[in-house]
């Protein structure tokens, strides 16, 4: 195993992480907040993380007792993600990897995710459900590749979430997905929703405009009444974030299942910032119970965007032989989980 130090910044948190032989010894972040209505944008996203990221830096080498001589390699988020917060990653990355003379490993955000998963729950080979504000996948390991079963045909789970909390001018907060999950608490009343699953994918922006126009009629299509139309209930904003809730994850259960059943598993584990959700994790925990398998989830120390898993998968990498030539330390927009060949796994 090796020393390795993390950098995360792929979206709007900015983490820098330090592990050493499988043992966390630092994992610090900052989050950039917007307004209530407001979603971040990748130049002031970006902006944000060039302010933060080498005090926490500092903050990780002092909690962990380092020096930059104790570390083996220097490890960023490649892709996928936002361009512009992406880079501020990677150029720091660079710098260190020049400054300090240490080898240089681009890290597949996703698979950073599986990996800390991983780690920190003990599961051996699952069905992941990889859950967040730009990606939601299902996935399984096979032959040095983390398969991808089934996604979103557009927007991600976590994107779903957060722009419905923007209209209905939810805080941003610490997440606007955990107001989201914290107000749907309070709903009593289930508004019968879109449920767009299409054999293994699902798609979430058809529900989204749908409950866009309940939350605000102005924005329906068509204005004008008919004389017979009964008058649209009310319902309140926990209501809505209920609903939206328990239609958006049974769709995750279900083709979670599914995957379960494909590849005859009796493990899952949910990763990314959803992930955190406990009604997503208490559903998931119900399906897994029926098929006598297990649920593996984390906390929002690990599940939520970090530099710690950039550590861990890059450790891995470094351990298993990769190497990054500095020519090759870009960084990309599109960077698919399976285009991975996952040397540091035997099984």
């Amino acid at each position: 195993m090796a020393c390795a130090l993390g950098i995360e910044g792929s979206a709007n948190k900015i983490g820098v992480g330090i592990i050493k032989d499988g043992q966390v010894l630092a994992n610090v972040r900052k989050t950039y907040i917007t307004p209530p209505g407001e979603g971040f944008l990748p130049k002031e996203t970006a902006k944000h993380h060039r302010e933060q990221i080498l005090s926490l830096i500092k903050s990780a080498l002092k909690e962990a007792n380092l020096n930059s001589s104790d570390l083996d390699v220097i490890c960023y988020t490649k892709g996928p993600g936002m361009a512009p917060p992406l880079l501020v990653g990677a150029i720091v990355a660079r710098t260190l990897s020049l400054l300090w003379s240490k080898p240089l490993i681009g890290v597949n955000h996703c698979i950073g995710h599986i990996e800390m998963g991983r780690l920190i729950t003990g599961a051996h080979n699952p069905i992941v459900l990889y859950v967040s504000g730009g990606n939601t996948q299902v996935i399984a390991y096979s032959n040095k590749r983390y398969r991808i079963f089934g996604e979103t045909i557009d927007i991600a789970v976590g994107n779903c979430l957060d722009r419905f909390a923007r209209i209905i001018k939810l805080s941003n907060d610490p997440s606007p997905g955990y107001n989201i999950e914290q107000l749907a608490k309070k709903g009593k009343q289930f508004i019968k929703l879109p449920y767009v699953v299409k054999g293994m994918d699902v798609s979430f922006s058809g529900i989204l405009s749908h409950i866009e126009e309940i939350a605000d009629p102005s924005k329906k299509r068509s204005k004008r009444k008919k004389p017979d139309e009964p008058e649209a209930p009310e319902y309140t904003k926990a209501d809505m974030c209920y609903s939206l809730q328990e239609t958006i994850f049974a769709m995750l259960v279900e083709i979670t299942e599914r995957a379960m059943a494909h590849c005859d598993s009796n493990e899952v584990l949910i990763v990314g910032g959803v992930g955190c959700n406990e009604r997503l994790q208490e559903m998931m925990a119900v399906m897994c119970e029926e098929r006598n398998g297990k649920l593996f989830a984390i906390d929002e120390r690990y599940c939520i965007d970090n530099g710690l898993m950039i550590a861990h998968a890059g450790a891995e990498m470094f351990r298993s032989g990769a190497h990054m030539n500095f020519s090759d330390s870009f960084v990309t927009q599109r960077y698919r989980t399976d285009e991975v060949l996952v040397t540091w796994r035997s099984d």
